[in-house]
């Protein structure tokens, strides 16, 4: 098979940094909920050609940041929390599939060698939690790993395909770690003794036990949500910009009046 030629391989480089370029300065909030995307200035700023840059917002649209505009184009998608409370509950019906066909699929006990050394690891990081504070960066890492191994393990491209759209979306990935300082430790220990118990299910081939734990983790991660913003903790979190805290609607009325 020949290599790409260079042009193609210099386009490809382009797309990939449009998108991930782009991803970013919307979670980071440098665009405005419901605020159109010009086309010409983006990509002046970017120093990019139009061609990747329409891709990347197709794309974008496709995971759920952006919307088509009235008249065309495309603006920045608005969400209300309720939208994050469905991800984050889809999320945990996707996982929980992923759990359940994984104990029915797996053949010989060393395909879960890999995800139970994650949970080894794991363990090892949460026992450097408050002692250094790279720790949490180091458990969000490898909280991500666990939950692509798990995929892997359920042996569904459908599956991960409608699960990458779905945690596309602010706060409703595995690795959107919410939590408020002082239940850190606390929380990310549940979580991590689910991480365990449902390994223990899918090698036990306790396909609907592990499910259940799936779906419970993933509840996990909305009541952490729910505090840190009773608590107004999410002002450094990316995404948070993006979202309003009450529907919709009423955003768009308080901007009308």
């Amino acid at each position: 098979m020949n290599p790409p030629h260079p042009a193609a391989r210099r386009d490809l480089g382009q797309n990939a940094r449009a998108l991930i370029e782009l991803r970013e300065m919307l979670l980071r909030g440098e665009f405005q909920p419901g605020q159109r995307i010009s086309e010409l200035p983006l990509a002046a700023r970017l120093g990019l050609s139009r061609t990747p840059l329409r891709l990347a917002l197709d794309r974008l649209e496709h995971e759920g940041l952006l919307e088509v505009a009235p008249g065309g184009g495309f603006q920045v998608r608005r969400f209300a929390l309720a939208d994050i409370h469905d991800a984050i509950e889809l999320r945990g019906v996707l996982e929980g599939t992923a759990a359940r066909l994984a104990a029915e699929r797996f053949g010989d006990a060393s395909e879960l060698d890999d995800i139970k050394d994650c949970v080894r690891r794991l363990d090892v990081q949460m026992r450097e939690l408050g002692r250094s504070p790279e720790a949490l960066d180091g458990y969000v890492e490898l909280n991500q790993e666990f939950h692509d191994l798990l995929l892997d393990l359920s042996r569904s491209p459908m599956l991960r395909e409608t699960l990458e759209r779905v945690t596309a979306l602010p706060f409703a990935s595995a690795s959107a770690i919410v939590l408020q300082k002082e239940h850190q430790e606390m929380r990310l220990r549940i979580a991590q003794e689910q991480h365990r118990t449902m390994v223990e299910a899918i090698e036990a081939r306790e396909g609907t036990r592990a499910e259940a734990i799936a779906r419970e983790h993933a509840r996990l991660a909305r009541r952490n949500l729910d505090q840190s913003l009773r608590a107004e903790a999410l002002a450094r979190i990316p995404g948070a910009a993006l979202i309003g805290l009450g529907p919709p609607d009423d955003d768009l009325q308080g901007e009308r009046g």
